[in-house]
């Protein structure tokens, strides 16, 4: 689905500043095509601030974030928004939206909820759809626009086993596709069978970098070891 062409995606000193409050302060991070990057950190580090100054939602208020090419990008948020129409028509909107021909909405949109398993509640109210369901149904709206990056933010906080096992199914054969993946998770668990680098944040700065593997075997930092254990404060 997504091209092989590579990118890169730069952020050198970003700060963020929501509310009177610096959510990001000075963070550099680089990412290139390929990996599967899970963003940690305890509450309030700045996860989600990042993920949304990354796709273009949050400006800076100091640093900048560059691409090395255009890039299809897109989101899928902890509470994704569903239209007031069938789960078919929720995607044939974001391929209109996003400038697909006609002729083709619907066969590209009919392929991507057969990939998340939802063809056969296509003409359902997407309103009515369980919550895992959602998430699926989401999932399918941004792969139906063939990203070459998706960035997901909590895809799974509010859903019982069963549905995140199937949400993280989606996010796997997303990935094996070629679209690069980078998403925050408060679960350690999804964190380990979903990420080949972990990318720790902690006040604002990405504290840590690693491969998956290392980082929860051995941390780096003495921040990321306290988080593992349960004991870093939230600020």
């Amino acid at each position: 689905m997504a091209e092989a062409r590579p990118f890169q995606l730069e952020a050198r000193g970003v700060s963020v500043v929501l509310g009177g409050v610096r959510a990001l302060d000075g963070l550099d991070l680089v990412l290139e095509p390929g990996l599967r990057t899970v963003v940690l950190g305890p509450n309030g580090a700045g996860k989600s601030v990042l993920l949304r100054t990354l796709h273009g939602l949050i400006a800076p208020a100091a640093g900048t974030v560059s691409w090395s090419r255009p890039v299809r990008q897109a989101m899928v948020f902890q509470r994704p928004v569903m239209l007031r129409r069938s789960a078919l028509a929720n995607l044939r909107y974001a391929l209109a939206v996003n400038g697909v021909a006609e002729p083709e909405r619907t066969s590209r949109a009919t392929a991507a909820l057969a990939r998340v398993g939802l063809e056969r509640i296509a003409d359902r109210p997407a309103r009515v759809l369980s919550g895992g369901e959602q998430q699926r149904l989401a999932l399918a709206r941004a792969w139906a626009l063939r990203p070459e990056i998706l960035f997901l933010d909590e895809p799974t906080a509010s859903l019982d086993p069963g549905a995140t096992a199937e949400v993280e199914r989606v996010i796997a054969s997303i990935a094996a596709e070629g679209t690069r993946i980078v998403m925050t998770t408060h679960n350690l668990g999804q964190a380990r069978r979903l990420a080949d680098e972990i990318v720790f944040i902690h006040a604002g700065r990405a504290a840590e970098r690693t491969a998956a593997d290392r980082f929860f075997d051995q941390p780096a930092s003495n921040e990321a070891r306290l988080f593992l254990q349960g004991e870093l404060p939230w600020k």
